[in-house]
């Protein structure tokens, strides 16, 4: 790759990404951190994606219609919770101020034989959402493994109304995977309807951006991945982005865990 093309791949890249801290003792000062690095020299991301503790004070610091959007987990990380549970934690979000929610299928039931299960729960926080907020549907497909298991969930969830279907929730051991989104990728365009899609765990440089990107293209169309229809989960990706944009990367980056 040229460092012309990296250049426009990078910015790219940042247009697209949810800049992510989902770490178990993140804090306030580290929230106020996120929102500022999300606005950076060269453009915003295109949302931060935190814990829903922190949505209230993510909003009193972005303020309202600010370009950065704030999304949020639910059903996060295990998948396991009650769906009343999750369709209230969606609501109590919204409220607070979340833009985007990104939702854990419950794989683990899912996995065991029942599609009702992911329907079940697509379905209510769908519904929670309404047209206003944006609904992205994590598989968790380094547990789900098998590939016409992870087709056959991202059916579902684009069939229960998902505007996004997601890889991963980037707490498991295995995470975003090129295998993984050709088989996702394919079950949108198969699907017909304008759903997104975002890998995300492990993406950690310009270079693993720029293979997703490329895999999107090759089975979607040349210019269709925009912030409506592809995003980037991703905490470590902002420094090489930045590297590469300053001009002041000074070797490939290696891939680091999420």
């Amino acid at each position: 790759m040229s460092n012309h093309t990296l250049k426009e791949t990078a910015a790219v890249a940042l247009s697209l990404l949810d800049l992510t801290n989902l770490k178990d003792d993140c804090t306030e000062a580290q929230i106020e951190a996120l929102c500022a690095r999300a606005q950076t020299p060269y453009g915003n991301s295109a949302a931060i994606c935190i814990w829903p503790r922190f949505v209230a004070h993510a909003r009193s610091i972005l303020g309202s219609g600010h370009p950065v959007r704030i999304a949020t987990v639910v059903n996060f990380p295990s998948g396991d919770m009650e769906v009343a549970d999750v369709a209230a934690e969606t609501r109590e979000a919204i409220a607070d101020g979340a833009d985007e929610i990104d939702l854990v299928i419950p794989y683990r039931k899912f996995i065991a034989g029942s599609a009702r299960a992911v329907t079940d729960m697509v379905a209510a926080v769908r519904a929670e959402c309404g047209d206003a907020v944006l609904l992205k549907v994590i598989l968790e497909t380094g547990e789900i493994k098998d590939a016409a298991m992870i087709r056959r969930a991202s059916e579902l969830a684009i069939e229960a109304g998902a505007d996004f279907i997601k890889t991963s929730t980037g707490k498991v051991s295995v995470n975003a995977t090129l295998e993984a989104a050709d088989i996702m990728l394919r079950a949108i365009r198969q699907s017909g309807r304008k759903v997104g899609f975002k890998p995300a765990g492990g993406i950690a440089s310009v270079a693993d951006a720029a293979l997703y990107l490329s895999l999107a293209e090759t089975i979607m169309a040349a210019d269709w991945a925009m912030p409506s229809t592809f995003r980037f989960g991703a905490s470590g990706v902002l420094n090489d982005i930045l590297a590469v944009l300053s001009g002041t990367q000074s070797a490939p980056a290696t891939a680091a865990s999420y």
